[in-house]
């Protein structure tokens, strides 16, 4: 039986997506869209309190294209406060007029493929605590999508020993620290929680930042030839203000 990657475990994280029944919506008075609006505010804040507080972290962003409307990212110590958090967006008006798309459950990843040999504990290292416990950045625009290795023939990744896979994933790694400033990059792990193995959330200023790294890290192994991928979600950042602006059906 080969060695299997040994990881550090950080935040459990939702992805949720969801799309707004613009029908249903154009209907309701604009003094309810105002208190609906109002109180998902609210709950946008309450998000951030624990952002501020860094305790947990989320981004909120409009989606491109019809697999969602937007998308709700959340980071918790616990899956307990992740249901909790699901919950209370269920109980909002706004949630009424929402229909769910897509939903993402995993927990931030570091893997022991890059790691050095130290008796330090790592969860005691400042750099590491900022990879398993990250502050989302509010870049312009977030990529998500969920990806496996590939266990196929000759093509098994599970098949390869600790040193071949630790070897693709350092040259696998060059590609991404290349694009330090450029985009920034969260691995969660999702094995056992949910359909795929990992999930990728990509932060960039530049959107033609998603398509170049993504392009790039084809042409290596552990991608090419290891690397199968779900659905991609492209989106915009949403504050407050341009929050109540998506949502105003007002001529």
């Amino acid at each position: 039986m080969n060695e299997a990657a040994i990881t550090l475990d950080g935040w459990y994280c939702l992805h949720d997506f969801r799309a707004i029944d613009w029908a249903s919506w154009k209907l309701v008075s604009p003094e309810e869209r105002t208190k609906a609006v109002d109180e998902f505010v609210q709950y946008l804040e309450k998000l951030n309190e624990a952002h501020v507080a860094k305790i947990g972290s989320h981004a909120f962003y409009s989606i491109i294209g019809q697999k969602a409307d937007f998308m709700l990212m959340i980071l918790r110590e616990t899956p307990e406060e992740l249901q909790e958090l699901e919950a209370e967006f269920n109980k909002l008006a706004i949630a009424d007029f929402t229909v769910p798309t897509y939903s993402y459950v995993s927990v931030v990843e570091l893997s022991n493929y890059l790691a050095k040999d130290s008796d330090e504990d790592p969860y005691q290292n400042p750099h590491i605590r900022a990879r398993l416990y990250p502050e989302l950045p509010r870049t312009k625009y977030v990529c998500f999508y969920p990806m496996d290795k590939r266990r196929e023939g000759n093509d098994n990744w599970y098949m390869l020993d600790m040193e071949q896979r630790r070897e693709l994933m350092r040259s696998h790694g060059l590609i991404g620290r290349s694009y330090a400033g450029k985009v920034k990059q969260y691995i969660t792990g999702s094995v056992g929680l949910d359909d795929h193995e990992w999930g990728v959330t990509l932060f960039s200023d530049d959107m033609l930042q998603f398509k170049k790294i993504v392009y790039e890290m084809r042409f290596d192994e552990v991608s090419a030839r290891y690397g199968e991928f779900g659905e991609f979600l492209v989106g915009n950042l949403l504050d407050n203000d341009k929050l109540v602006q998506f949502l105003n059906v007002n001529k």
